[in-house]
């Protein structure tokens, strides 16, 4: 981020101009000239803040004033001044003024004259004649501020139930957070929320069609719809647990990705929900509809998008401006399950790994070809949660007795991966069973619920496998989670509540409780509250089938 005066001064001192932020003093810029080379000009530091202020995620009274002074050398070089992401990341972390810090470097180069007497009309000056050009700036921060605060895809940037950095509630007040406003036209339907900028895309299900919706997340009013399938006849899977799309949108810069229960994938603009293209996994690919529906989010990765339709070309890559095959997986002939797609790689091989009925399956990234498979977590019945990686080593778990493994991989001969168990656990260890809310990896612990003694929330040492605790909350059956700014989002799927965790290894220490204003009238059938929570711009989302909740978290 730079901000450049230039000031005819040859005395260099006004480049040791401090910053506000004591931590930070001496620390954001550079000013020495090449060695060799005479200083000829030197550039004053501009506090930004009479311009940021109420931009750029500025909250109450709290403000940002950077000082970045340059120098200009004789040959008219601009050394430049840096500031690297964690110094931003601190100044953040600590006035709590911006949506969160995951940014591309911003930059605004002002060549201005002035006399160094008179400072304070000088800066009224500056502050006048150049109003539109900060303005112009403090938008282009709020934007990429806002953007970096995005949930773009299934269980967050990463995939691993995280939210990208941003300052919240560390504890919410007896009551809960106070409710933003409440979208009351979802449709049916179990789909999550991806979330970029001022829009909100999920999937549900009215008049017959699978539909993709986009909602503005200031007013909380519907911006576009889109049908992308019919619905599926009865026959076509079981429907006692309750109809509708399950899978999450993808956002991928203009344009998103999203499947229908029925296998239909389709690519559309996000900015009015135009068809690009849509094909098939059952007609074109030769997949068939799991036992649920179909219920995985695409992965996009690089010009492709990439999921699982089943049978002989169980993983298939696609040209995601095309939705033509680039390839599909080699040496895996199974049905579909429920299981979003993670890349990964080690020791030079990039993969996706996924999991079905036989266990987890990993295919090469370039060609498909089938580099590692493991069988702790295979079970008979479905396979739903997503896997956890972390350098060289796979978590996985699944509920049906299936239990829990983690296993370590290296590089094998040809591209293949050799497979150690580290451990494997199943249902008579009385150990993680996730059914299908999914887990999170946080310092060393695996957070989610399980569905051992009738289910409770649990934590779990990712070494070792051991059990560190497990709490029984309410009348939960099964449960979803995230984790966001230091604290576990713990949403039930009885109560529709949501449970604020700090993390431990010592207990479940809860930090608040919320409880959705209401419920929806839709049967479920055998269905319950299963849509998992999303975080993103210091707003938690949660879903009820047709209700949607905007709940203000900002600290």
């Amino acid at each position: 981020m730079l901000v450049i005066l230039q000031s005819p001064l040859g005395d260099s001192r006004v480049c040791n101009q401090r910053s506000s932020i004591p931590a930070n003093r001496g620390k954001l810029c550079s000013t020495e000239p090449p060695q060799g080379e005479r200083q000829e000009k030197s550039y004053l530091p501009l506090p930004l803040s009479p311009f940021l202020r109420g931009e750029a995620g500025v909250r109450g009274k709290t403000f940002v004033s950077f000082f970045l002074p340059i120098a200009r050398t004789k040959t008219g070089n601009l050394p430049r001044a840096t500031t690297s992401q964690n110094q931003l990341k601190n100044i953040v972390a600590r006035r709590h003024q911006m949506r969160s810090l995951l940014i591309y470097t911003l930059k605004l180069d002002f060549s201005v004259m002035f006399p160094t007497s008179g400072m304070p009309s000088m800066i009224q000056r500056i502050r006048n004649v150049f109003f539109i050009q900060i303005s112009l700036f403090a938008i282009s921060i709020s934007s990429a501020f806002s953007q970096s605060a995005d949930w773009p895809q299934w269980r967050g940037p990463h995939r691993d139930g995280k939210s990208a950095s941003q300052s919240l509630l560390k504890q919410w007040p007896t009551d809960g957070p106070t409710v933003k406003w409440t979208f009351r036209d979802c449709g049916v339907g179990y789909s999550a929320f991806s979330v970029v900028g001022k829009q909100l895309f999920t999937m549900g299900l009215k008049d017959g069609k699978c539909f993709v919706l986009c909602v503005d997340t200031a007013s909380g009013s519907q911006v576009w719809q889109t049908a992308i399938d019919q619905a599926p006849d009865e026959e076509a899977y079981l429907h006692g647990w309750g109809g509708g799309p399950r899978s999450t949108p993808t956002v991928d810069g203009d344009h998103l990705y999203a499947l229908s229960d029925g296998g239909t994938l389709a690519c559309l603009k996000t900015s009015n929900g135009e068809l690009v293209w849509k094909v098939s996994l059952v007609d074109d690919f030769g997949g068939s509809i799991p036992k649920w529906g179909y219920s995985e989010s695409p992965l996009v990765d690089g010009d492709r998008v990439v999921v699982t339709p089943g049978g002989k070309n169980f993983m298939v890559a696609l040209d995601k401006k095309t939705g033509k095959k680039v390839w599909s997986s080699q040496g895996v002939d199974t049905e579909a399950q429920y299981v979003s797609i993670i890349k990964h790689s080690i020791d030079g091989v990039s993969f996706y790994v996924t999991a079905a009925k036989p266990g987890l399956l990993a295919f090469d990234t370039a060609s498909g070809k089938q580099v590692f498979a493991d069988t702790a977590t295979a079970n008979g019945v479905a396979v739903i949660p997503t896997p956890i990686v972390q350098k060289d080593k796979v978590y996985h778990t699944s509920a049906y007795d299936a239990g829990n493994t983690l296993i370590k991989l290296s590089k094998g001969s040809g591209n293949g991966l050799d497979v150690k168990p580290v451990y494997s656990l199943s249902k008579e260890a009385k150990s993680m069973e996730n059914h299908h809310g999914g887990v999170v990896l946080v310092d060393g612990v695996i957070y989610g619920f399980t569905k051992t003694n009738r289910g409770n929330w649990m934590a779990q040492d990712f070494q070792t496998g051991e059990t560190l605790w497990m709490e029984s909350v309410g009348k939960t059956r099964s449960g979803s989670i995230a984790l966001a700014d230091g604290r576990l989002y713990c949403y039930g799927d009885q109560e529709g509540s949501v449970l604020l965790v700090e993390p431990s290894r010592d207990g479940l220490k809860l930090k608040g409780k919320l409880t959705l204003p209401e419920q929806t009238t839709i049967d479920r059938g055998k269905g319950a509250i299963w849509a998992h929570p999303v975080i993103a711009g210091q707003t938690l989302y949660l879903r009820d089938q047709d209700l949607l909740f905007a709940f203000d978290i900002a600290e």
